[in-house]
């Protein structure tokens, strides 16, 4: 065989195809999505909590409210903020204690507290921690310095003499950076939900090619619904096994706190499950080339799953994705768990909610699509059945 004659084979052109397809697919996916990345920060939303009457406090707070790139909130309560950061409906909580002015017309330490929840997306809680430094660092120079001035001044000391004393005065500002949810230091920590996701995953999206032809090379040997089920009992048994091997490992490289190694568990099998059947919709539909489509459908995700950018930032295609997908709900509600960050439960529902479409709709695709084979008498020979045998005489 010569090369041209190999070149004609459907293998070579299938794989040009993938190739091409594949490479487009990637980069105009990746280098759409994150360009969202810094343009979109000015989306996200930020709470400022003046409890001071003061005039310094109000002073600030009106330069933050005008300097800050963000969709900022004022009339709210510390509470009910701090609560809302916890469920990432915040990326920081600035707060100005009623004493502030109080104590920095005093010479007292006046502190004003930062906020932030580091169970969310990396890329925001690495924003918001340089945002917090730019503004303590500029506080830090001018207000304190000022500050001390006053106190000087209110003292009769000559303003000369009140310059020169105020810069040899410690610094009477100090910037609190809170951290809500601490996540163990490493970026395998931070990442394991939606490593963990990713894994199962991809893990799923080949088990449903590969279960859903053999359900085709099954048609006839029983009925569509029963291989239905034995598909299901399949993924089942795979989600099992899978899951254990998944786990520990997490357990061995990252800091998995011990009490949630039996939730990560179960959700680590329902989210294959859900991704089992989820991808089984275009392989039941199309075949085996319904990967042309799971493979743009897995990318999307790793950009809407929510672990490096909040929907906040999303364009209006990843934030659709993020709730009609599993891996967002998967990774927001591995955060809850592992870090504690908000309430698992909504999350897990909306895994189940796009786990039952799912499998309706793959039971719909197998009735209606998947014509009815008659099925083929059983090659088993019955025990204790009679063969009668006739002589001829």
């Amino acid at each position: 065989m010569k090369f041209k004659q190999f070149t004609k084979l459907q293998g070579f052109g299938a794989s040009i195809f993938m190739g091409v397809f594949y490479a487009v697919a990637m980069l105009l996916i990746f280098l759409l999505g994150y360009t969202a990345l810094p343009g979109n920060m000015d989306e996200l939303k930020i709470a400022l909590v003046n409890d001071d009457k003061g005039e310094a406090g109000t002073q600030i707070a009106d330069q933050l409210a005008e300097s800050l790139p963000f969709e900022i909130t004022t009339n709210i309560s510390n509470k009910k903020a701090l609560d809302k950061l916890g469920d990432n409906k915040y990326s920081l909580v600035i707060h100005i204690p009623e004493n502030f002015s109080e104590n920095a017309q005093s010479g007292k330490s006046a502190q004003i507290d930062f906020t932030v929840n580091e169970a969310s997306a990396t890329m925001v809680s690495s924003s918001m921690k340089s945002v917090v430094t730019e503004i303590n660092n500029q506080l830090s120079a001018s207000f304190s310095t000022q500050t001390a001035k006053g106190v000087l001044l209110n003292m009769n000391v000559p303003e000369e003499q009140a310059d020169a004393i105020a810069t040899q005065i410690e610094q009477a500002y100090v910037g609190n950076y809170v951290i809500m949810n601490d996540v163990p230091d490493g970026m395998q920590n931070n990442m394991l939900p939606m490593f963990l996701t990713m894994a199962c995953y991809v893990g799923a999206m080949i088990a449903a090619m590969q279960l859903v032809q053999a359900f085709n090379q099954s048609k006839g040997k029983t009925s569509r619904a029963k291989l239905f089920g034995y598909v299901q009992l399949s993924a089942l048994i795979i989600a099992i096994v899978s899951s254990i091997f998944a786990v520990g490992i997490a357990v061995l490289i990252a800091d998995l706190d011990t009490d949630a190694i039996f939730k990560v568990y179960g959700q680590q099998v329902l989210l294959y499950m859900v991704a089992f059947n989820f991808c089984a919709i275009f392989t039941f539909l199309i075949g085996e080339a319904g990967m042309i489509l799971n493979i743009p459908v897995l990318l999307s995700q790793t950009i809407a799953n929510g672990a490096t950018m909040p929907r906040d930032m999303m364009y209006s295609y990843f934030d659709v994705v993020s709730y009609i997908t599993p891996m967002y709900h998967s990774v927001q509600s591995y955060f809850a768990v592992m870090f504690g960050s908000t309430e698992q439960a909504p999350f897990l529902w909306g895994l189940v909610l796009v786990g039952v479409v799912a499998v309706l709709i793959n039971a719909l695709i197998v009735t209606l699509v998947h014509k009815k084979v008659p099925v083929e008498a059983s090659e088993d020979v019955p025990v204790n059945v009679p063969v009668k045998i006739q002589h001829q005489s």
